[in-house]
């Protein structure tokens, strides 16, 4: 079955593109952009789970999109939490990390339903 048949191609590069996104603003924004502490603080290892599970995103892996799925709705309710408990830079990187989670997670749910919908071959 052909990505180009059953549209999960695209799913597929949103859904990379998106969480590779997220870990790259998950990095800028705890080590540069508003950080906890001067100079960055150990809250940018939280990219590292993202980092680890895009390239097997990327590759169109079930596995990896599993988990990805099941770790992105963490990244959304911190992201919620911080956006209404902290103010100024840090509420706005909070809430573009959670629409960006948002985004990443609907992409990868239309993954999914795109490759369950796809015509199967007659047995």
């Amino acid at each position: 079955m052909s990505p180009s048949r059953d549209g999960s191609g695209r799913w597929r590069r949103a859904t990379a593109a998106s969480v590779l996104a997220l870990a790259l603003l998950e990095l800028l924004w705890e080590l540069w952009l508003a950080p906890l502490k001067p100079g960055g603080s150990w809250l940018a290892l939280k990219a590292v789970p993202l980092l680890g599970l895009t390239p097997g995103v990327a590759q169109g892996r079930v596995r990896a999109r599993q988990w990805t799925l099941l770790v992105l709705p963490w990244y959304v309710a911190e992201g919620v939490v911080r956006a209404f408990s902290e103010s100024g830079r840090q509420a706005l990187c909070a809430g573009a990390a959670a629409a960006l989670a948002v985004v990443a997670l609907a992409a990868g749910l239309g993954w999914f339903r795109a490759q369950g919908r796809a015509p199967r071959p007659p047995v």
